[in-house]
């Protein structure tokens, strides 16, 4: 595959890595190939070994990540036209400038890659593994961060990688991937088969080890509760004429569901949480059962994208509310950057001036559960979690993914979900809009879920887990720790050579 990467021409090689890359996404789900994951991170690592230059595998890097992009978020391209309404060839280009902005990432662990690499295969491994890390968590972090499609999200079990994530999170995995990935381009070369097959033995056989140690426990009574999935349509949802039909659909739902908790998902009822009829709130709360789902509520003069907890009174007829406010909003949807204004001129987003949620808040209370909320993609930001999760037994997340229509959102949001339930040792119920309201345990299966795109209800029995994983305790800073020393060993040994040489050319000849 070297000899490949060196007669390739840089046309060819810029099309090998725009194919390989987009080729990657069958490794997420739907599809679930996880091995391919690896394997187009290896044809990256192949191009990048046969660039003539820093700049060549900047820009291979770049194509090979517009690539992974392009077909990874083309759910993008749904929400603005599709669903929003912007015109196709604006909604086009808005897609393919964002592809264009997260390809950057990869370019630049190409371009590092090319500029730090020692000559050593085993150093150079460390160092794509240590490159490709740092580059992720860069992407999960600048400009509030976007870091769906991280490649440990694509090792959800029976991947053995998915071991690591209660010691290293998501990014830890990513690291691990990209070793793999590194060590099976090595393996070709008689001279370093032997110790290039033991080190990919050790990587994924220590995933396997690592998922044996139970860090949670169970705790309390199992919860039984009821997801409910109205699969309204996005163009009715915040029509005032189709309020009844919100109202309805989920009081329906709610009236035939069995005794206890009721879960609705994010905005379900597209009102101000103060504005919801009394008489809405008691169909939903029949029997005094306890309601939880997505409302708009208020901070003072500031709207907020919320989960609210409603619990029966003492009185008939009233309620104690606990509210949970976003913290992570999404830009363009939820808040408008500043200097884009026009943008909004463009497409059709109601709700967009959010404001952002206290940055300490409590979980809420059911029964003897503690559930720790997220709304839509506030998911994605493990570490964000961390320290609400750590005094939670279970995880709640509520979402309306009918922005994304028919696309590869909903399953590669369920995957998310997955990875987070590794993370933190603790189950997740979500309830969608449209897809994919589920529940998973805390070993990262789906219990059950609703078919997307269709009306139901979802009746589960969860068990609350406490205790504290690895990754609770550092967050990403143990896979950050990772990739930083996994750039030690090339920069030694380029030092050793640079100081080696140094001194011969001053010896006398």
């Amino acid at each position: 595959m070297k000899v490949l990467a060196y007669q390739c021409s840089t046309r060819q090689a810029l099309l090998i890595g725009f194919v390989g890359g987009a080729s990657a996404i069958f490794g997420f789900e739907p599809f679930g190939l996880y091995p391919l994951v690896p394997l187009a991170l290896g044809l990256l690592l192949v191009l990048w070994q046969g660039a003539a230059s820093t700049r060549s595998a900047f820009h291979q890097g770049y194509a090979w990540g517009l690539g992974y992009f392009l077909a990874g978020v083309s759910w993008v391209y749904v929400s603005m036209h599709d669903v929003g309404g912007m015109a196709a060839p604006l909604a086009a280009m808005a897609t393919l400038l964002f592809a264009g902005w997260l390809a950057l990432f990869p370019a630049l662990a190409g371009y590092f890659w090319a500029k730090l690499r020692s000559g050593s295969p085993l150093c150079d491994a460390l160092l794509f593994a240590g490159l490709w890390t740092l580059s992720e968590l860069a992407r999960g972090y600048l400009f509030s961060g976007f870091p769906w499609l991280s490649v440990g999200y694509s090792q959800t079990p029976p991947s053995p990688l998915a071991g690591y994530a209660p010691w290293l999170g998501v990014y830890g995995i990513g690291f691990m991937v990209a070793l793999a990935a590194a060590l099976v381009i090595a393996l070709p070369a008689p001279a370093r088969r032997g110790s290039a097959a033991i080190g990919l033995v050790l990587v994924l056989g220590g995933g396997f080890v690592a998922s044996e140690k139970d860090w949670t426990h169970p705790t309390g009574n199992p919860m039984t509760l009821t997801l409910l999935q109205g699969n309204i349509p996005q163009e009715l949802k915040w029509d005032p004429k189709s309020l009844a039909l919100s109202i309805d659909t989920y009081t329906r739902l709610a009236a035939a569901s069995p005794p206890g908790p009721v879960i609705l998902p994010e905005t379900a009822i597209p009102l101000l949480f103060d504005h919801i009829p009394r008489e809405t709130l008691d169909a939903l709360a029949r029997n005094g059962q306890v309601i939880l789902g997505g409302a708009i509520g208020t901070d003072g003069d500031r709207y907020v994208n919320a989960a609210v907890a409603l619990r029966p009174g003492e009185n008939p007829g009233q309620f104690r509310a606990q509210l949970y406010a976003k913290r992570h909003l999404v830009p363009f949807g939820e808040f408008i950057p500043p200097g884009f204004d026009w943008f909004f001129k463009l497409v059709n987003i109601p709700m967009t001036g959010f404001a952002v949620g206290p940055a300490h808040q409590t979980p809420l209370l059911v029964d003897d559960q503690s559930l720790w909320p997220t709304i839509c993609y506030e998911d994605l930001f493990g570490e964000e979690m961390v320290d609400g999760v750590a005094d939670s037994t279970i995880l709640l997340n509520l979402s309306n993914t009918a922005w994304f229509g028919h696309s590869l959102a909903q399953p590669q949001h369920l995957q998310i979900a997955r990875l987070r339930t590794l993370e933190t040792g603790r189950p997740m119920v979500r309830a969608t809009n449209t897809g994919m309201t589920a529940a998973i345990s805390a070993e990262g299966k789906v219990l059950a879920a609703l078919p997307a795109f269709s009306e139901g209800a979802l009746t589960v029995t969860v068990q609350g887990m406490s205790g504290l994983t690895p990754y609770l305790r550092i967050g990403n800073g143990g896979a950050l720790f990772l990739a930083l020393l996994a750039l030690v060993p090339a920069l030694v040994l380029r030092r050793r050579v640079a100081k080696s040489t140094t001194i011969t050319s001053r010896s006398p000849s």
